[in-house]
């Protein structure tokens, strides 16, 4: 990394992981601003690297002309407008999931990061797991066979104290519950891996706390690839996990045994069946160089690009694809009926979800 760019970080809250993983690629990053309304929380995270300054004022980091990247970490309803803020102020963007609140907010961003001439890169830090980028070296192998099906458990818990966060658990401040900003991960995990969604059908509830969105679902979904799909989610595990399971022609793998948050990480277990033999799976794997995972190898994929010498490693494309099957499980929910992706742009969801939550 020759260049060392200099980031505002937004909101100390998840903005903590953030920081800790410019701390882990500081040969190319440097923390100049923690910006929070709780000053006390803010200066806690800004002590924690090297120059880093505190700034309540979100206009004031704006106006500084030595920001390359203005890092979001706020609660959902306030990213659109922190979002064109620092766009009109000639910043890319990194940015919490949910991205905003309906596709049609997702276009309306695409326009003005194309009018600023800058980027905004949605944050699914889970891509950047070993276990799952072994799985997608044997997929381009060629050595797993075609996809048949695959399921996910998305099982965590989320007690009543968990939503005295005031902005969690509610229709305006979140924008949705376990399918936009719990399992939404697993999901990107699922179409990063298996490709896009053609059909979806789902019913989603509130089962475990007495709060305005949803905190249990269950999915179905069919691939373009004609794998089909089950996935389970529930914030009223009294174990947590996050279970990934893809069964192809000819080898299984499974994520057995890691972190409920990091589910792309760990050794994954690959089983050959068929004509497949073990020995073809460990010659695919062979050479293969582990990579900083979770927010960190995201910071670290995040640097060339920002260099101008590779690709942005996630796009606005990639929070719109998240997003619209986020707005066809909620549709299909709230309808009864199944979906069919990709949604045109005259459906009833396009706008927004909010109408269509339980």
């Amino acid at each position: 990394m020759s260049r060392r760019f200099r980031v505002a970080v937004i909101g100390a809250g998840i903005g903590a992981a953030h920081v800790e993983a410019y701390r882990d690629n500081a040969q190319g990053y440097e923390v100049a601003v923690v910006c929070d309304l709780d000053a006390g929380r803010a200066g806690t995270l800004a002590a924690t690297v090297a120059g880093a300054v505190v700034e309540k004022s979100y206009d004031a980091v704006l106006a500084r002309s030595d920001i390359d990247l203005v890092d979001i970490c706020l609660p959902p309803s306030l990213h659109l407008d922190t979002i064109e803020a620092a766009l009109s102020a000639g910043k890319h963007v990194l940015c919490e999931k949910p991205l905003v609140g309906s596709l049609a907010q997702v276009e309306r961003v695409m326009r003005a990061a194309e009018q600023a001439g800058r980027a905004v890169v949605p944050v699914y830090q889970y891509r950047y797991g070993n276990g799952l980028a072994r799985l997608r070296r044997l997929i381009e192998a060629c050595v797993t066979g075609k996809p048949l099906v695959a399921s996910i458990e998305t099982h965590w818990n989320r007690p009543a104290a968990y939503y005295d966060v005031r902005w969690r658990g509610r229709k305006a401040t979140e924008l949705g519950g376990a399918v936009l900003g719990h399992a939404i991960h697993a999901h990107d995990l699922l179409t990063f891996t298996l490709g896009p969604v053609r059909r979806v059908f789902a019913k989603v509830a509130i089962k475990v706390n007495a709060i305005e969105t949803e905190d249990c679902a269950a999915v179905c979904l069919e691939m373009e690839s004609g794998a089909l799909v089950t996935s389970s989610v529930t914030l009223g595990a009294a174990e947590e996990l996050s279970k990934l399971r893809f069964c192809f022609a000819e080898l299984t793998a499974e994520n057995a045994g890691v972190p409920p948050y990091r589910p792309a990480e760990g050794d994954w277990r690959f089983l050959a069946r068929g004509g497949r033999r073990k020995d073809e799976i460990d010659a695919a794997l062979a050479g293969f160089v582990p990579h900083q995972e979770s927010f960190a190898g995201l910071i670290e994929a995040l640097h060339p690009a920002l260099s101008g010498t590779a690709p942005w490693p996630l796009t606005l494309q990639d929070a719109y694809r998240s997003l619209e099957l986020v707005s066809a499980i909620y549709y299909s929910s709230a309808t009864n009926t199944a979906v069919e992706l990709p949604l045109p742009p005259d459906h009833p969801v396009h706008d927004g979800w909010a109408k269509f939550l339980p």
